[in-house]
């Protein structure tokens, strides 16, 4: 007996052990899992997160400037090491921003006037009025270890004479097809003196011939002129007045007279060109900046005032940033400001380390380096901001951008100009998402549901051992095929018998519960021959019928009821028509969502006991009234997980929606137009984008989205199925 007794504890021990061996195995696997899921959520979190920080800058110490001229060009390197200035009478000083080390030299030019144009250009007037632009620019000597300044001076056939005119008002700019002066002379004429470069072949004439072409300004007099960089727009300003004059082939053309007053007793200050000159930035006496752009309206361009900017302190000076639509201001408080158009935000205020007035400022080309001049001393700004044009009004609002009548959303990350603003409205992509995910489920949720239904409950068992597992190898299915498919097979297909599509999607249902009727009164003789559980065969015929009818008599139907083009009459009716549409996706994706919903949603009615329904059969209730009252009860709570694990599939699906659809990020529910959702922008512009750029680190926030809508989701449907599991547990 002791024996014994031994023997069964030693076997009491492994088996202990090999219970604790296997809850650690598992808790451990289950702990993996929700590490793994914190790990990616964590991860997403991070790449994402400095979208939303802010922007940080660090002044350095101050260096002592000695210069006693007045100002006239400032510029400072990329690299935050050189700065250099130019005084109104041609005097040029470097200044090493490490050493403070400064040389100093002299244009060698009789000099009648020296302004800045374009933030980093120089343009010259010489004493006998004749015109230049020069462009300095710093070059990286290795020998140096520094930046020099290049100033090239003009050369003789540089240099644009003004034929006698006394000059009142001169801008200028240069592109690749060549140099263009544009100024106000004492009579009140406009001119636009224009040079093309030698490899200008757009014009037929001598490359070096110089046009000059004039109007007469409508204003009384002029206060400001401006002049884009491709030299096709001249802005020229009276007070409150504004005149914008376009270029035409041989003279300048008067477009429109604008009142620049945007406030009562509000007065402009000064103007300035936002990077890529496709908008005015207006100062004004009351603290303001407004951004104007040209709007079409009545088929015309009008300039209008889109937005405004409110400051603490006057301003002291704007600085265009440039490549981006943002720009800085120098506050009287002694502060510098920097704001962005298209997100209206105020992306960071730093206080100077100098409270003397600031005299002169000056912007990197990076727009990584800020250069101020006070109180004798320069100081150097270190800007960390890379990713300024991201809010959440950005990303989920409406935003009025440049060339637009209105305000959209917008995704449009990517353009052929350099000029091109990118556009980040997440609200397009994710109404495709939703959309997709829409018409995906009102196909397959009532095909899958209703299938698991029949299968489970009426379906014979011989039967049911070879539908199921057909179904469940669907999802087997790679999605690139369904997708292949569907964009190159079944959407032209639907777009060639759109009315028999159209028809059997209304009529089929239709059909297929008449097929019911004449079933059910056809002498009980005809039907009890065929097995039970086998009557889906007889609805086959019916089905390939009907749809052999629709496609043979498609285009009669269309010039019954479609004047003969389907397509023309939606058009007609302001209804757009794509070929790869969201009809097509929905029966793409349903057919890849059908086997995941029918496969819970059988297992579910399947498991319901089967005590349950033979006692609401024993106790007088029919089939039906069974399956509804009892069986579906018990087993809705799967029949719901099923619904949100298909859900969950639509939505995250990519490889379908990527091929089956055109990808065009549009705000339209008309279920014959595209869409993009939020998984093929990741997959589509994920290998595009620059690692660490606001656009890379914008897909991961999609990605976290998804992952968040996924996680949601099955939460909800977790909860919910454990409340109907409860609610209906005592069946």
């Amino acid at each position: 007996m002791a024996t014994a007794n031994f023997s069964l504890q030693t076997k009491d021990r492994k088996r202990l052990i090999k219970d604790r061996l296997v809850r650690w195995i598992v808790s451990f696997g289950g702990l993996s899992v929700l590490a793994s899921l914190i790990f990616i959520f964590v991860y997403l979190a991070y790449v994402t997160f400095p979208l939303f920080s802010d922007a940080k800058v660090s002044w350095s110490q101050g260096i002592e400037l000695s210069i006693d001229k007045p100002i006239v060009y400032s510029v400072v390197d990329d690299h935050g090491t050189r700065a250099a200035f130019v005084t109104s009478d041609g005097e040029v000083v470097e200044q090493s921003l490490v050493s403070g080390q400064q040389t100093i030299r002299q244009l060698p030019i009789s000099i009648s006037m020296l302004k800045t144009v374009n933030n980093d250009q120089l343009l010259i007037v010489d004493s006998d009025q004749r015109l230049a632009l020069v462009q300095p620019k710093f070059k990286w000597q290795s020998e140096k270890g520094q930046s020099d300044l290049e100033l090239e001076l003009p050369g003789r056939a540089d240099w644009m004479p003004t034929h006698g005119s006394v000059i009142s008002l001169v801008t200028a700019t240069s592109n690749a097809y060549g140099t263009a002066f544009a100024m106000v002379d004492s009579s009140g004429l406009v001119h636009l003196i224009w040079q093309p470069t030698s490899s200008d072949t757009l014009d037929s004439s001598d490359s070096k011939t110089v046009q000059t072409i004039s109007t007469l300004a409508p204003l009384d007099s002029a206060d400001e002129i401006l002049l884009t960089p491709d030299a096709q727009t001249v802005y020229v300003r009276s007070g409150n007045e504004l005149a914008v004059i376009n270029r035409g082939a041989e003279h300048l053309v008067v477009r429109e007279l604008v009142d620049l007053t945007v406030v009562d007793n509000a007065k402009v200050t000064g103007l300035k060109l936002l990077s890529g000159a496709h908008s005015l930035l207006v100062e004004y006496d009351n603290q303001q900046v407004w951004q104007w752009f040209d709007v079409v309206k009545q088929d015309a361009r009008h300039l209008t005032a889109i937005r405004s900017f409110n400051f603490d302190a006057p301003l002291t000076a704007l600085l265009p940033e440039n490549l981006t639509k943002g720009f800085i201001t120098v506050l009287a408080d002694g502060s510098l400001q920097s704001n962005y158009t298209t997100s209206e935000r105020v992306v960071f205020t730093s206080s100077l380390p100098s409270k003397n007035p600031v005299s002169v400022s000056a912007l990197s080309y990076n727009n990584q380096y800020a250069l101020v001049l006070s109180g004798g001393m320069t100081y150097l700004g270190h800007i960390d901001n890379p990713h300024p044009e991201i809010s959440l009004s950005a990303l989920f609002g409406k935003v009025w951008y440049e060339s637009y009548p209105e305000p959209e959303f917008v995704w449009q990350t990517t353009a052929a100009s350099d000029e091109f603003e990118g556009k980040y409205s997440l609200v397009p992509i994710a109404f495709g998402t939703i959309k997709a995910a829409m018409f995906a489920m009102l196909f397959a949720v009532p095909i899958a549901v209703l299938g698991a239904i029949y299968t489970a409950y009426f379906m014979s068992s011989s039967m049911r051992k070879v539908v199921k597992p057909t179904i469940e190898l669907m999802e087997a299915l790679p999605t690139v095929i369904i997708g292949f498919l569907a964009g190159l097979w079944f959407a032209p297909i639907v777009e060639t018998h759109l009315p028999a599509v159209l028809l059997l999607l209304l009529t089929l249902p239709t059909i297929c519960l008449l097929a019911g009727v004449v079933w059910y009164i056809l002498p009980r003789q005809y039907t009890s021959k065929l097995p039970s559980g086998l009557h889906p065969f007889t609805l086959i015929p019916v089905i390939i019928v009907a749809m052999y009818l629709a496609m043979t008599y498609s285009t009669d139907m269309e010039v019954l009821f479609f004047n003969g083009d389907a397509r023309v009459f939606l058009a007609q009716h302001g209804i757009d028509f794509d070929q790869r549409n969201a009809l097509v996706v929905g029966f793409a994706m349903g057919f890849a969502v059908i086997p995941t919903i029918f496969t819970i949603a059988e297992d579910a009615i399947f498991s319901v006991p089967k005590h349950l329904s033979d006692g609401s059969l024993a106790l007088g209730a029919t089939q039906w009234q069974t399956l509804v009252y009892v069986v579906l009860l018990t087993a809705s709570p799967g029949i719901f997980s099923a619904v949100m694990m298909g859900l969950g599939r639509a939505v995250g699906e990519t490889m379908i929606v990527l091929m089956a659809t055109g990808n065009t990020p549009i705000l339209d529910w008309n279920i014959f137009e595209g869409m993009r959702t939020l998984s093929a922008t990741m997959a589509v512009e994920l290998p595009e984008s620059e690692v660490g750029s606001s656009h890379y680190r914008l897909l991961f926030l999609i990605a976290l989205i998804l992952f968040s809508f996924t996680f949601v989701v099955n939460s909800l449907a977790e909860w919910v199925r454990q409340r109907l599991r409860e609610k209906y547990s005592a069946l």
